[in-house]
């Protein structure tokens, strides 16, 4: 039996602007170097400054802690500007100082710099949850959200528990996260009694979803599942809200955060949205998954002073995740915290992950959670409350 590495682990860091030292080992004093790739501008700003805020707490309690062997670490932060290109110059700029790199939330980034991680060999955590990261298995690349075909998957069994067999599909067609949550709804969704009719593609910048509700509407659908990132979304949701649909409105984890519902306002109300189980951790009972939950829920809310959204579950797990890697290698060798990450069990605020050989992403369904905006909170729906109520001890 995999042994499971704790959560809370003596491990350490401090912010820094630029680390040293070589790619071995290392040992003493010498710090360990993390380098992050995130959109601090851009479009995918919001989801960026989240993940960098976590990224940077997880790292500040891990050195508060006493840090990695002793070890404390150095995080240094490159904007991608949300666009591929400057991901690749922010990778370059990283790989010889760094012993780790924790990756965009943009995929379309993460995709770009894909083949230079290939050709350093050098762990890469990624934040973003395009399949193609790791379909097929990359030796370096891990996935810390749960892929998008995992959401699709956790969505379709949603589908057929609620009776839904006639579904709606509108995505944004430049992303990749987007693209691969079709792909996933596609390759499935038969097996589920779920057939997908209309499927409408929209764009990143799109802001007018007229003629897509009025396709949806006089298709017969029983909801409608929206794939998309940022303002997008709440477009689609204002407009949903008066287009006099009376079917549901299903959205993923890129929405599950004040930073959708914000803007989107009463009309996020009623709606329904996937998200990782760190989301829900005030329904969790007592164990492992809930403790999980509320040391980032805590921790995040007293520093920041609202409940951490989607993409600093996703932040604050991947820091934990190479944390543990490293401590288990024994050092930042970045074969050994290859093999490490390989062969990882772990229970952050996004489930429990077990890496293996031929699984980079480490998730599976049970750690998507569909729930309900009640309130301006997320309320976890009939189905996703009863899985809820028998996973908090493992």
């Amino acid at each position: 039996m995999r042994r499971t590495v704790p959560l809370l682990t003596t491990l350490a860091l401090t912010l820094a602007a630029a680390g040293c030292g070589s790619t071995g080992d290392g040992g003493g004093d010498e710090p360990v170097r993390i380098g992050q790739i995130v959109s601090l501008t851009g479009n995918y700003s919001p989801l960026g400054s989240e993940n960098q805020k976590s990224v940077a707490l997880a790292v500040d309690r891990i050195n508060a802690a006493g840090g990695i062997g002793g070890r404390r670490i150095e995080l240094t932060v490159r904007d991608d500007r949300s666009a591929p290109d400057q991901a690749v110059l922010a990778f370059n700029e990283l790989k010889g100082d760094s012993d780790a790199i924790i990756g965009s939330p943009f995929s379309n980034s993460a995709l770009a710099v894909l083949p230079l991680v290939d050709r350093e060999e050098i762990p890469y955590i990624s934040l973003t949850p395009a399949d193609e990261q790791v379909q097929p298995v990359r030796p370096y690349v891990f996935v810390v959200p749960a892929t998008s075909a995992t959401y699709a998957q956790a969505a379709l069994e949603f589908f057929q528990a609620t009776g839904v067999s006639r579904l709606a599909v509108a995505y944004d067609g430049r992303s990749s996260y987007a693209t691969a949550g079709l792909k996933g709804l596609r390759s499935t969704s038969s097996g589920y009694g779920v057939s997908l009719a209309p499927v409408e593609e929209f764009q990143t910048g799109t802001t007018e979803f007229g003629a897509v509700l009025n396709n949806v509407r006089s298709s017969g659908a029983q909801a409608l599942m929206v794939w998309a990132t940022g303002p997008p979304a709440v477009a689609l949701t204002k407009q949903y809200a008066t287009a006099g649909l009376d079917i549901p409105l299903v959205l993923t984890g890129a929405q599950a955060s004040k930073l959708f519902l914000d803007p989107a306002g009463p009309a996020a109300e009623g709606v329904t949205i996937a998200h990782s189980i760190g989301a829900a951790g005030a329904a969790l009972p007592p164990g492992e998954q809930r403790t999980a939950a509320d040391e980032l829920t805590t921790a995040f809310t007293e520093a920041h002073g609202y409940p951490p959204p989607q993409f600093a579950q996703d932040g604050w797990s991947g820091v934990r995740l190479l944390a543990a890697a490293i401590e288990k290698a024994g050092g930042t060798d970045r074969a050994a915290v290859r093999d490490a990450l390989e062969g990882l069990t772990l229970t952050t605020p996004n489930g429990t992950y077990r890496y293996s050989a031929t699984d980079h992403s480490g998730l599976t369904t049970e750690f998507v959670v569909i729930s309900t905006v009640r309130g301006g909170a997320f309320v976890p729906t009939e189905f996703s409350a009863a899985r809820l109520a028998t996973i908090g001890g493992r």
